[in-house]
């Protein structure tokens, strides 16, 4: 594992900085900056961002030049993130598209499929989500019911998805449907692109504890799909569904580690300054003791991202490393969020209404919002599954 970067990966890293420095949006992370006043401007403000970054090159930079992107190496890929991560730059809405449903339209779809589609994912002029998970098919994907059947030159579709990011703000779907129920669970599986705004299509956004609804459940009823929005062939979704899902992986370490990392410094710059029994938090062993097991763990997550994306530049396939990752960094950040609430006491339970909360309530939003770290994207139950058996050769458990 080389920690060092090459002369062109330094030069990426100034240069894609440099632009962030120059073109975030005006007054962006000071008191200063006026944020929208709706959910539905605050869309509309992050789409215009990626649509910036769109036309100056920086939209879908892992892509093949000739779809657009800049055929970037992983390397270059990491360094991006970290920088969007470092400079608190604003996210891209159209992350799903440009992550997941891009790379497999450029393995798996048709050249009618990349013109129709490709452009305007890398735009954010049109938004995607993804359907694959219901309500009793999440860890086990290929128990789902969401049925299609073939009628003419349209599959019609009926059946429930949940948990659906950007849902509600969505023009696309990439949708994984059952087309042939005879077939065992891993076959007769369809992957569709199924326009959002047709009829029969109705999303419900679920509330979570933090008051946000980032998740959403998708209900089709009757809905009419062209068959030439197949991806791949008829019933032989699961293997473009899995590269989709690889796809999701990988990368994601490198803006955790540098959140963590900003996280972390800020709780010992809080310690110096919270009171326990009348001295400042960081004489409280228990406090340090704590601090520094965290900053210990978050290094080691840092290092075993480089690592991992040291070995995925070599093989170019992902392994259950992905898992060890996302099982450390999801139980970390709850550890993590333990000791906030341990430091601040009452005032992290302080939401952003109140005058009195640190850092604009932060700290209470990711308390609560780590407690689904461990379920999204693979519980710790199931990643501990791929671990035993793919690492140490364990029988499986199920």
């Amino acid at each position: 594992m080389d920690l060092n970067l090459t002369q062109q990966e330094q030069q990426f890293r100034d240069e894609f900085r440099n632009w962030l420095q120059n073109n975030l949006p005006e007054g962006w992370g000071s008191p200063d900056f006026k944020a929208p006043d709706s959910p539905e401007e605050s869309f509309e403000f992050l789409r215009a961002w990626q649509k910036k970054m769109y036309q100056a090159g920086w939209a879908g930079i892992h892509w093949p030049k000739e779809y657009g992107g800049r055929g970037a190496t992983l390397m270059e890929q990491v360094i991006f993130i970290e920088e969007m991560a470092r400079a608190r730059a604003p996210r891209l809405p159209g992350i799903i598209g440009l992550a997941l449903v891009g790379p497999t339209l450029i393995a798996y779809g048709t050249e009618e499929q990349k013109k129709r589609y490709l452009a305007n994912i890398l735009s954010g002029d049109e938004i995607w989500c993804q359907g694959f998970s219901e309500p009793n098919a999440g860890s086990d994907l290929a128990a789902l019911r969401t049925e299609a059947v073939l009628e003419d030159d349209h599959f019609v579709i009926n059946g429930q998805k949940t948990w659906t990011s950007f849902a509600q703000v969505a023009d696309w779907c990439i949708l994984l449907v059952r087309t042939d129920p005879e077939a065992p669970k891993h076959r007769g599986l369809t992957y569709l692109l199924v326009d959002m705004h047709s009829p029969g299509v109705t999303v419900r956004p679920l509330p979570q504890m933090t008051g946000e609804a980032e998740f959403n459940e998708i209900f089709f009823e009757n809905v009419r799909v062209p068959v030439s929005n197949v991806v791949g062939r008829i019933n032989e979704g699961w293997n473009v569904a899995i590269a989709t899902l690889m796809y999701e992986r990988g990368t994601l370490g490198a803006s955790l580690q540098i959140v963590f990392k900003r996280n972390i410094e800020r709780l010992i710059e809080l310690s110096r300054t919270i009171k326990r029994n009348g001295r400042p938090a960081c004489q409280d062993p228990i406090i340090r003791q704590k601090l520094a097991q965290a900053y210990l763990e978050i290094e080691i997550f840092r290092l075993n991202q480089m690592r991992t994306v040291t070995r995925l530049s070599k093989s170019g396939v992902p392994g259950p490393e992905g898992s060890i990752q996302k099982l450390f960094w999801s139980e970390l950040n709850q550890r993590l969020q333990q000791v906030a609430m341990e430091l601040l006491g009452p005032y992290g339970q302080l939401t952003k209404d109140s005058d009195y909360a640190f850092d604009n309530g932060q700290w209470a939003y990711e308390y609560l919002r780590a407690r689904g770290n461990t379920i999204e994207a693979g519980t710790s139950e199931i990643q501990r599954n791929i671990i035993g058996h793919f690492v140490l050769g364990l029988p499986k458990s199920y």
